[in-house]
């Protein structure tokens, strides 16, 4: 498991939850902080639109359709919530270097 990486993980909300792409950002032996990866961006307000970072190399990275990182909110999971820690994908090296500009912005 790497920065970067993209994975399916259960993320839950009160009493219910789903399946989610999510990317790895910060990696520690107990717990990874992800930011969530959605495919709504059309339908959100324009401050919520601010927070997210539009995946340029979709389909690279290993996604369906066209995705966007939403900087919004870091997650923090713990290790033990990926069943599988085989990627599903990951950014590109030129959508990492524009996701790290865009966060210092």
């Amino acid at each position: 498991m790497n920065p970067f990486d993209i994975f399916i993980a259960y993320l839950s909300w009160g009493d219910s939850g789903k399946n989610r792409p999510v990317l790895a950002f910060i990696i520690d032996d107990n717990n990874v902080d992800v930011y969530q990866i959605t495919t709504q961006y059309g339908n959100k307000s324009e401050t919520i639109q601010a927070q997210y970072f539009k995946i340029n190399d979709w389909a690279q990275s290993g996604l369906d359709r066209q995705s966007y990182v939403d900087t919004g909110t870091l997650i923090t999971l713990s290790l033990s919530t990926f069943k599988n820690k085989k990627p599903a994908g990951k950014l590109t090296e030129a959508d990492k270097q524009k996701l790290l500009e865009f966060l210092k912005s």
